[in-house]
């Protein structure tokens, strides 16, 4: 267990979650029902998307869900990529249904994303997900988000009043992470690449979160003191180590809670994909 209570361990937080889940499921197993299901489908060869869905499946099995793996080679065609999500949708043993994201240049992903039942959608990104954050009605959130509130709510922060400043616009972060601290009576800022003056913007907030993939973007100096740092990003540099969208060692100093790359919001996404899961196989059966 990390001991500097300065930094938010993510893989300390997820360790708990997915113990919680793993203890439901197997209260589910032991009253001789069906345990929840997960369906991933992966289409391509992308190595990072690859890792991603292997982690996925040690996490379903360290829980005791269920797994299924569709692998459709890059050349797969939209359509049948469509036919392959109605079948998954129409089957009542799948509850949750992941298409790994990105897909090849040649998929639209919205309509992709949009043909995933919104029962079963246990990423959050269907519109209709969507909008029920915005309408502060979530039904399932997406799991990057929902995972950083998890880990602020871990500090037993007051959100009426505070100021967040976001950095990025994206439907799997930015936006969704908006609506999240929006809904907890935050007042929040987004920046995007034409914001002016941005470290500017960075200064004022109590807590910042980045998902940018820009590595070591945000410096030190631009943090508040006490302030509480998120880092989404997740970025491989040419020596192979990976780092974050913040400058860690400048911005330790500044931050009152930080978190780590890797350790800190990565391990949190999979935990909250399985949690989704384990909330769609409830409110189905």
């Amino acid at each position: 267990m990390n001991l500097d209570s300065k930094v938010i361990s993510g893989k300390v937080l997820s360790e708990e979650i997915l113990a919680d889940i793993a203890i439901n499921v197997e209260s589910i197993k032991s009253s001789a029902k069906r345990v929840p299901c997960l369906a991933v489908v992966l289409v391509g060869e992308d190595p990072a998307s690859q890792v991603y869905v292997r982690n996925k499946k040690n996490a379903c099995i360290k829980v005791g869900v269920k797994s299924l793996e569709y692998i459709l080679p890059a050349a797969t065609t939209q359509d049948e990529l469509l036919t392959l999500i109605n079948e998954l949708n129409q089957d009542d043993t799948v509850d949750g249904i992941l298409v790994q994201l990105p897909l090849p240049k040649h998929f639209d992903s919205k309509i992709v994303i949009d043909t995933i039942s919104p029962y079963k959608d246990v990423d959050g990104f269907h519109r209709y997900n969507m909008g029920a954050l915005a309408l502060k009605e979530p039904n399932i959130c997406p799991c990057t988000p929902h995972g950083v509130m998890y880990m602020l709510d871990s500090l037993g922060i007051d959100y009426a009043g505070k100021h967040a400043v976001i950095l990025g616009t994206s439907n799997i972060v930015g936006r969704p992470m908006a609506l999240e601290l929006i809904n907890r009576g935050t007042t929040v800022t987004i920046c995007n690449s034409k914001t002016k003056n941005t470290p500017d913007m960075v200064r004022q907030a109590d807590i910042v979160v980045a998902a940018v993939g820009k590595p070591n973007l945000v410096k030190g100096d631009w943090i508040k003191d006490g302030a509480i740092v998120i880092d989404v990003g997740i970025n491989r540099l040419d020596n192979g180590k990976l780092c974050g969208d913040i400058d860690y060692a400048s911005a330790y100093d500044k931050a009152s809670h930080i978190t780590p790359v890797p350790g800190g919001v990565g391990p949190m996404t999979i935990a909250m994909l399985l949690k989704n899961t384990l909330f769609a196989y409830t409110a189905r059966n």
